[in-house]
């Protein structure tokens, strides 16, 4: 499948490219926040992120297993901005997000979730989409909270940390049908 472009009031979701979005990738992903709660390789270099942009993303999209965009700043109708974090919807259902940590906190993942779920439950025909992440990872629950997403509670990872292993996690789901209002539960 050919990637698609999305696109919010204030962002423009593409498949990262070029070396500005390599660059941008590599200095984000050695916060220290990545190695706590994501899967990404840790320490996390520019080759990580070169690998990760020209292999893995077109690989993802060309077999439709995964559909990964970059968050891009909107600044005008032709052309995306600046990286601001990355998106990704698996085809077997599950959501992943991260925020560049100088542009967390102004609401620019819910508005990328939105945009994200909204195509996967139109154009992919998902009935339900799936959100977890490790415990005290209170941005990332905060994020699915605000998208709607409902918490569902404890159980073991569905994708493995570095080392293989599947430790328990915080899930939610949003279901098609499901309003986009703030549910209760939340561990917040």
């Amino acid at each position: 499948m050919e990637p698609v472009e999305l696109r919010s009031e204030r962002l423009v979701l593409s498949v990262p490219a070029g070396s500005d979005d390599i660059d941008a990738i590599a200095r984000y992903c050695q916060d220290p926040m990545f190695e706590q709660y994501l899967t990404t390789p840790w320490p996390y270099t520019l080759d990580h992120a070169r690998d990760f942009v020209e292999g893995f993303v077109p690989e993802r999209w060309a077999d439709e297993s995964e559909f990964t965009w970059g968050v891009h700043s909107g600044p005008d109708e032709h052309a995306p901005g600046a990286l601001l974090g990355m998106i990704g919807w698996r085809s077997r259902g599950d959501v992943g997000f991260w925020m560049g940590a100088e542009h967390r906190g102004r609401g620019y993942m819910v508005e990328a979730l939105a945009a994200v779920v909204e195509w996967a439950f139109v154009e992919r025909g998902a009935e339900r989409i799936d959100w977890e992440t490790l415990p005290g990872n209170f941005a990332s629950a905060r994020v699915a909270r605000a998208a709607g997403f409902r918490y569902t509670g404890v159980a073991p990872v569905l994708v493995p940390a570095r080392d293989g292993s599947h430790p328990d996690s915080w899930h939610g789901v949003l279901l098609r049908d499901d309003d986009r209002e703030i549910k209760p539960g939340w561990p917040l």
